[in-house]
């Protein structure tokens, strides 16, 4: 028992001057190295309690070295700056390709952009005032209107009547021939059938299958003789073989209807009228000066929003631009002179190029309607029609524009044609 009890002795002993050691440890770890090794000794024949302050000590052994020598430190941020270094480039690598990538990708659609989409959005905002609202006073349309048709007489300054005819005569029975076919087509007829049956009489006094086959070319050639040779009787029984110059008389001839009628009043006559013809209706339709669909309507409706002295201009006008620019499937948007005032633009191509194309008669360097036009139409630069048989001219009439001049004679409007099915 006394034994044991002096072994506990050096162990209690040597647990309290454990912490004193400790305590040393610590103050030496504070001066200086030595005390490493004691406190390396200490702990090696200690408890794990020593150890752990051994770790302790020495892991607030280098802090407070860093503090102390600056040396060790230098390469300590070294270390993390390279990384920062190598880190900072990395980054500013990408910043500086996605910039460069991105500016030329926006760069040019902005510029492809502006490129194309410049004269299609120049049009639309042009054309933007022009669009009728729903709820357009008459004082607008007939504003509108008015505009449309003064821009169209500077396009047209030659606009005439596309039939040829040298009287009243043959102007009212050119006009009656003129249904269903082209002004070409009854163009290219009638030299033959007024050849033979210059007068009213001689025509009432006709063979009516001789006169059929005159007219077979111009389509319904049995109802148009019935038609010409009935009004050829009228004329001699009824008006002394003279054409009246009124329309009530002129509308009770076989065949003539308000539309011939107008076209004799205005054009052998010197008297107003609107010819509401297929190219009229289409436009005044197109431009929404009316929504009517009979011609009697269209008529009245258009009638009231210009003065009487210009209703056979407008007449001409209107259906010039029908036939050369504004067709009915493929209107050559892009290459039209009233554009801007069009509430219908759009409806065609709008591209120039491939709008020029689309241009007929002298618009596009083409023969016109007429065998004999007037002459101001051929200083405008028109072509004459060829004969009912012949090839198409070139340019053969001086100071002809005629910028395809072989391409008439497979482009212009020889009888039965695309172009020609435009009268």
């Amino acid at each position: 028992m006394a034994a044991s009890k002096k072994a506990a002795a050096p162990k209690k002993a040597a647990k309290k001057s454990s912490p004193a050691k400790a305590v040393a440890g610590k103050a030496a770890s504070a001066s200086g190295t030595p005390v490493k090794s004691t406190a390396k000794k200490t702990s090696a024949s200690g408890t794990p309690a020593k150890a752990t302050a051994t770790k302790t000590s020495a892991s607030s052994a280098p802090a407070k070295a860093t503090a102390r020598k600056p040396t060790p430190a230098t390469p300590t941020p070294a270390k993390k700056s390279a990384p920062a270094k190598k880190a900072a480039p990395a980054a500013v690598t990408p910043a500086k390709a996605t910039p460069t990538k991105a500016a030329p990708a926006k760069a040019t659609p902005a510029k492809a952009a502006s490129a194309k989409a410049t004269p299609s959005k120049a049009a639309p905002t042009k054309i933007t005032p022009a669009k009728p609202p729903r709820n357009e006073s008459h004082t607008a349309l007939v504003r509108r209107a008015r505009r449309i048709n003064r821009e169209l007489g500077e396009v047209y300054p030659y606009a005439h009547p596309e039939l040829d005819f040298e009287n009243p005569f043959q102007l009212v029975v050119a006009t009656v021939l003129s249904a269903q076919t082209t002004d070409l087509r009854v163009n290219q007829t009638t030299p033959a059938l007024f050849g033979k049956y210059p007068t009213p009489e001689d025509l009432a006094a006709a063979n009516p299958e001789e006169v059929e086959e005159i007219l077979r070319p111009t389509g319904f050639f049995r109802a148009k003789t019935k038609s010409v040779i009935g009004l050829s009787k009228a004329l001699r029984d009824d008006f002394g073989g003279e054409v009246p110059g009124r329309l009530e008389d002129l509308v009770k001839l076989p065949g003539v209807g308000r539309k011939t009628a107008f076209v004799v009043l205005g054009n052998a006559f010197g008297r107003p009228g609107i010819t509401v013809d297929t190219h009229f209706q289409r436009l005044v339709r197109r431009w929404q000066w009316t929504d009517q669909t009979e011609p009697d309507k269209i008529e009245a409706a258009i009638g009231g929003l210009f003065p009487k002295s210009e209703w056979t201009m407008l007449s001409h006008h209107v259906i010039f631009h029908g036939r050369r620019i504004c067709h009915a499937r493929k209107p050559a948007c892009g290459a039209c002179p009233i554009a801007p005032l069009c509430p219908a633009y759009g409806e065609g191509e709008t591209d120039p190029e491939k709008a020029q194309k689309l241009l007929k008669y002298e618009k596009g360097g083409f023969p016109g309607q007429r065998l004999n036009p007037p002459q101001s139409y051929l200083d405008a630069g028109g072509i004459p029609a060829p004969p009912l048989g012949a090839p198409a001219p070139g340019a053969v009439v001086p100071g002809a524009s005629a910028p395809g001049a072989p391409a008439p004679a497979s482009a212009g409007p020889a009888p039965g044609s695309p172009a020609g099915k435009a009268g």
